[in-house]
């Protein structure tokens, strides 16, 4: 062997052991990240960010009911825009009819892409450990009895603007009460985003109509 393969040989020798140094580095990394992937999902906090809630979870319960809540509310804000006398009114109207349409379309979305159904068979605030005592005439809370919206329906002048603001201000209070039952028990950050700004908007939207109701001499429903 000439002198010139042994000097290259010894070259390549250290060469190849640094080569199978950094890649064992690699494995043992990538083994590490592995490790920590599996212990993540035996402590169970990967596992529910990747598993869509179930048809019977509170995440779709919730979803199924605010939205038939969130119905009225748009029904009876479509009733009061056109025939309310304050502007205030006319504008709150327009608002939650716009906000809450759209949250309904949210909350729909969800459900298709969980593969969930739509509609249930289970009773209404099933999903709510206190949902069944919340309920008035099989009424989730807050919501107008169909003589109610008959009353709505019918009312014309000022009559409008003080029933549409005691209505939807009992109807924000029982919404409010429904995001903080789903907010108690969800870890979904999608749904919990959603119920904050609810929770958030509604909140803001009960103060001005007691301000309404001031202005037009009227009390909240009792």
């Amino acid at each position: 062997m000439s002198s010139e393969s042994v000097v290259a040989d010894e070259i390549e020798a250290p060469a190849d052991a640094a080569v199978n140094r950094r890649v064992s580095r690699r494995w043992l990394a990538l083994l590490g990240v592995l490790l920590a992937v599996a212990a993540a999902y035996t402590g169970g906090y990967l596992t529910p960010a990747l598993r869509a809630p179930g048809d019977h979870s509170p995440e779709a319960g919730f979803a199924r009911d605010m939205s038939t809540h969130h119905a009225q509310a748009v029904d009876m804000a479509m009733m009061a825009y056109p025939k309310a006398t304050l502007p205030e009114v006319r504008i709150l109207a327009a608002d939650i009819a716009m906000t809450q349409e759209n949250q309904i379309g949210v909350m729909h979305t969800w459900l298709l892409n969980w593969h969930d159904s739509v509609n249930s068979l289970d009773p209404p605030m099933s999903w709510m450990p206190d949902g069944p005592e919340a309920l008035h005439d099989g009424l989730m809370p807050g919501m107008a009895t169909p003589q109610e919206m008959d009353k709505l329906r019918n009312a014309t002048g000022k009559d409008v603007d003080i029933l549409f603001c005691q209505l939807m201000l009992r109807h924000h209070l029982g919404g409010i009460h429904m995001v903080d039952g789903v907010l108690a028990v969800s870890h979904n950050q999608q749904v919990r985003d959603l119920a904050t700004a609810m929770k958030t908007g509604q909140s803001g939207e009960v103060e001005v109509m007691h301000h309404l109701l001031d202005q037009l001499g009227a009390k909240p429903l009792s």
